[in-house]
């Protein structure tokens, strides 16, 4: 017997080091509850860091409070160094073998490529998350299903894989969903940014972002039985910024662009997709519903109200030295106005600040959190 009557879930979005940003929410939204009470969520569904911190928090699905004070510890006293090597022999030493590595055969070839080296994320990951807590938790009924979702490289699928007692696999165009046990290797490929980070094999095939190819962010937990989503995303409202006239983009302001496009764009125009659809089961007689598998969604996203990007360049010289040269090769500086720092900063510095942000933005939006789960 589930404890829930409503089946609510928790979308939390990626965005490497912006998704402290998600914490800092979650942490208000403790407020609403007592100390001791269980998880509002049945489902809970994440990409990229977002599924780092998803997966955390369906292992402490047993006490909501105890299971953020968790997350929170972490991104409060982060490193980059816990993230990907950032030393300058590490750093530049991953370059150079990689550089060896493209003079091979493709036959030869065995190294993932990729600008930085996330190892030390593997291994904090197999330190802090205890996934034999999610069966207990689903076994008791604190919880439904937990779902990350990677990009597959070899077929371009955009991949679900969700742990669950009662859920089934789904197959979409571009889409599929597979039950599966979660282990690490889900969390290191979904959180794998292109190019930044690399590949991950998991089985036969090799994995990267789940932002990528996720065209449709809101369909995991659908398909898992959602008939409310909150959403906590990490991309602010677009905003006008003044225009760099009479040059060509820098390879730093088409990286920043491409990562905002991966990881924002979807999920607005999936947002307005949900609309669509609601807006039309309201128009429909109760014969013609019943003609449809259609449901109704309700929706509510939190996004960032500031520009994390600025935020994260009043932290600039917090990022380690050989990080910041290998930036600077590219063109991303301090003021040039790129997304890459924002999503590469894992220095508590800055980490804190977004935390603060996160719980700021989210007490304001206390009482609409309150009514989306008055039944939850």
């Amino acid at each position: 017997m589930t404890i829930r009557d409503k089946s609510t879930a928790l979308l939390l979005t990626g965005g490497g080091a912006r998704a402290a940003y998600q914490v800092g929410v979650l942490k208000a939204m403790t407020t609403l509850f007592p100390r001791t009470r269980y998880l509002p969520f049945k489902i809970i569904c994440g990409t990229s860091a977002g599924a780092i911190n998803a997966t955390a928090l369906s292992c402490y699905a047993s006490c909501f409070h105890l299971g953020v004070k968790k997350l929170e510890w972490v991104w409060k006293n982060f490193r980059t160094h816990q993230v990907y090597h950032c030393s300058i022999p590490g750093a530049f030493g991953h370059l150079i073998r990689g550089f060896i590595s493209n003079m091979q055969s493709d036959m030869a070839t065995t190294r993932p490529h990729s600008l930085f080296n996330n190892a030390p994320l593997r291994i904090l990951l197999n330190q802090l998350v205890e996934l034999e807590r999610i069966d207990v938790n689903i076994h008791k009924g604190y919880l439904d299903s937990i779902a990350v979702t990677a990009s597959c490289y070899d077929t371009r699928d955009s991949i679900t894989f969700f742990q669950s007692e009662l859920r089934d696999e789904w197959e979409r165009s571009r889409r599929l969903g597979k039950h599966t046990r979660l282990t690490i290797e889900h969390l290191m490929a979904s959180a794998a940014i292109p190019m930044v980070f690399p590949s991950v094999k998991v089985g036969q095939d090799y994995f990267g972002d789940g932002s990528v190819h996720q065209v449709a962010p809101s369909s995991p937990a659908i398909h898992l039985g959602a008939e409310r989503i909150l959403i906590i995303g990490v991309s602010p409202p677009p905003v006008e910024r003044e225009k760099v006239k009479h040059r060509h983009p820098s390879m730093a302001d088409i990286s920043g662009h491409l990562l905002d496009t991966i990881f924002a764009d979807t999920l607005d125009s999936d947002l307005e997709r949900v609309e669509r659809i609601n807006d039309t089961l309201n128009i429909l007689t109760e014969k013609q519903k019943e003609k449809t598998i259609l449901r109704p969604i309700e929706t509510l996203c939190i996004n960032p109200k500031i520009d994390i990007d600025m935020v994260a360049d009043e932290y600039y010289e917090y990022l380690p030295t050989a990080v910041r040269w290998l930036l600077s090769s590219i063109g991303v500086k301090k003021g040039a106005g790129s997304s890459l720092v924002s999503y590469l900063l894992f220095e508590k510095e800055y980490t804190r600040k977004l935390i603060e942000i996160g719980y700021q933005e989210g007490i304001e939006h206390l009482d609409e959190i309150r009514e989306f789960l008055k039944d939850s």
